[in-house]
């Protein structure tokens, strides 16, 4: 960030879509927290500034009579947060864009900071639209991107926006910066070995993900519901596990892929099985390929987690994707959290450790592990796209 601030206003889009309870109080500030090195270094700098973000989908869930719920998806719940965090009174335009935002920009003094309301509220924001992004690059002199978890979508406050400001006056924020160094030092001549442990529900999630490190990984641990297409793909009784039968073929080419490289795929040996999905089922532990009909595999067992954790613990590179089991539910959590406390485990060895997507971060945010890994991003889905080698458009509009 080295644009000169004093005197200026400054527009920074910031991702601030933090979870609300039903009393619109934040239950995760991580996000929030992640983006004041940026917002107190430009009021340091003597700059003023005008943040912007989105909070949910409003377009999606709209009231009955088709309006935009407005007290759910307002931003003003953030304020008390933000003056908390900032210790100044932050001030908030109810506005996205119009004449009372004008307003407020224009009176903004060095060293204040003005909140846009949720830019979603507007249908040309998802559109990417001109006129729009133009309306909000008329409120400052210089635009910082920040929001590194929506840098994937080409949306007007994250990348149309771009366009209305020369090169040199705009840039990353520091949040930005540290995603993109931490991801091109996995991706780029990463110290080996390399190891990449991928969960989640459905191979047809991450199918790229799993292709492009398949490239340069030498471990690939898999686990979650995905696990059980590639189980079946071999051969193996699943029972009524998660399986994506139109992605057994994909599982087999993948398999023999990693093979041609000399990369080895690890696939949970035992499962916590349940004879049903639910937080109470009745629950045991069998060997992944031999779960019977009516039963479902919801969790990698003690076998596969004693092995998975030898590989992380011998891996001097680490990228961590994915929950290994329904995590939400205390029974079928415990595969999860034996990855995190490897992870730890081996950071504090030496070895380089991303974790990105949302249940393991959650994972070593609810452990207490966040400090004990490298790096813990915020970006799910642009991380994933970031990692599978597409341009990202918020990045790419800060280079153009």
């Amino acid at each position: 960030m080295n644009l000169d601030f004093n005197n200026k206003k400054v527009l920074v889009r910031v991702d601030f879509n933090v979870p609300l309870n039903d009393k619109y109080k934040i239950t995760d500030d991580t996000r929030i927290r992640a983006a004041l090195p940026t917002i107190k270094h430009i009021l340091k700098a003597g700059g003023a500034v005008i943040l912007m973000s989105h909070l949910g989908r409003p377009q999606k869930k709209l009231n009955e009579d088709g309006s935009i719920n407005r007290e759910k998806f307002s931003l003003q719940h953030l304020i008390p947060h933000l003056n908390k965090l900032l210790r100044k009174k932050v001030q908030f335009s109810e506005e996205t864009v119009g004449k009372n935002a004008k307003k407020l920009a224009k009176a903004l003094q060095p060293g204040e900071v003005l909140l846009l309301e949720n830019t979603r509220f507007h249908k040309e924001e998802a559109a990417g639209d001109e006129a729009f992004a133009k309306n909000l690059a008329s409120l400052a002199k210089l635009y910082v991107n920040d929001a590194f978890g929506t840098a994937h979508r080409a949306h007007a406050s994250t990348t149309t926006v771009a366009q209305f400001f020369k090169a040199k006056a705009k840039s990353f924020g520091f949040l930005m910066q540290k995603e993109i160094e931490n991801a091109n030092r996995l991706l780029h001549d990463p110290e080996k070995p390399v190891t990449a442990i991928i969960g989640g529900a459905k191979v047809s999630d991450k199918i790229l993900l799993l292709d492009r490190l398949i490239d340069f990984v030498d471990h690939l641990l898999v686990g979650g519901g995905m696990a059980y297409t590639f189980l079946k793909a071999q051969g193996g009784n699943v029972g009524n596990s998660l399986v994506e039968e139109d992605k057994l073929d994909l599982a087999l080419k993948l398999l023999k892929k990693a093979a041609d490289k000399n990369v080895k795929i690890y696939l949970p040996k035992d499962s916590v099985i349940a004879d049903r999905f639910a937080a109470d089922a009745k629950t045991e532990t069998k060997y992944s390929s031999r779960i019977r009909k009516g039963w479902m595999g919801l969790d990698i067992g003690e076998k596969a987690q004693k092995e998975f954790s030898e590989v992380i613990l011998k891996s001097a590179t680490i990228l961590w994707n994915g929950p290994m089991g329904v995590f939400e539910m205390p029974a079928f959590a415990e595969g999860t959290k034996a990855i995190a406390k490897a992870v730890a485990k081996a950071t504090k060895k030496g070895a380089f450790s991303l974790v990105g997507g949302g249940d393991s971060v959650a994972a070593v945010n609810q452990m207490g592990l966040a400090e004990e890994v490298s790096y813990v991003s915020t970006g799910g889905g642009a991380m994933l796209e970031f990692l599978e080698g597409k341009e990202l458009p918020g990045i790419k509009a800060i280079h153009t």
